[in-house]
């Protein structure tokens, strides 16, 4: 009787693996950062995460600066520049852009630090970048005075998203709030009772928003 996954006697072959990419292996690198946390991320790790010698790994990516390179460029990717209102208001472009970017971050706390340490230099970040500053100085802003706004707006996005981050991680735990009735609760406890992490992103983004004025005040 022939064994079961055999065929005359000659061993079953092993289906092919894909060849790895680029893509796959920042796929499975955020993967593994979304899991356990940077600290305990290794190249190591990650190879076997993909199942291969970790070696491998560098035929596609340098190092590890570069691995985390594409890390911040697929986490600007889940942003989705392409279906933002470039039909609406430079208002509404900056304010859709800085919701996406802030929920692209916080889908990944782990991974905030990685974008915030790192410029995104990828051609789609670059054309976001070029498309903007197109779309505000259409609305009334020199050139300059668009990138600057652009760059408010994601360092307060960035900031918000990380301090969210760090609560999310565990920060709030390990914090002291007074209890209600209790000698130490004050006016400050009593706001902080009536406030949720992060909900102050809107107000804070308003205000930057209202801050900038184009040529013609449109």
């Amino acid at each position: 009787m022939t064994p079961k996954g055999r065929t005359n006697g000659t061993p079953p072959s092993r289906p092919a693996r894909a060849p790895l990419d680029r893509g796959q292996i920042v796929s499975a690198a955020l993967a593994l950062i979304d899991a356990d946390g940077l600290p305990k991320f290794s190249m190591r790790r990650l190879g076997a995460a993909l199942g291969v010698d970790p070696m491998a790994v560098y035929r596609h990516v340098a190092d590890q600066e570069a691995l985390f390179d594409g890390i911040a460029e697929a986490i600007f990717d889940e942003v989705d520049v392409a279906s933002l209102p470039w039909d609406g208001t430079w208002r509404e472009l900056a304010e859709r852009y800085c919701h996406r970017l802030r929920d692209a971050l916080l889908r990944h706390p782990h991974a905030v630090t990685i974008f915030a340490t790192r410029p995104v230099r990828s051609p789609a970040s670059i054309d976001a970048g070029v498309a903007m500053v197109t779309r505000l100085q259409d609305a009334g802003f020199a050139p300059d005075a668009g990138l600057r706004i652009i760059r408010c707006l994601r360092e307060y996005t960035l900031g918000h998203a990380l301090s969210v981050a760090v609560l999310r991680l565990g920060a709030g735990a390990r914090s002291r709030r007074p209890a209600p009735g209790t000698p130490d609760y004050n006016l400050l406890a009593e706001a902080a009772d009536a406030t949720e992490p992060g909900d102050h992103f809107e107000v804070g983004l308003t205000a930057i928003l209202t801050a900038f004025t184009p040529a013609g005040g449109a």
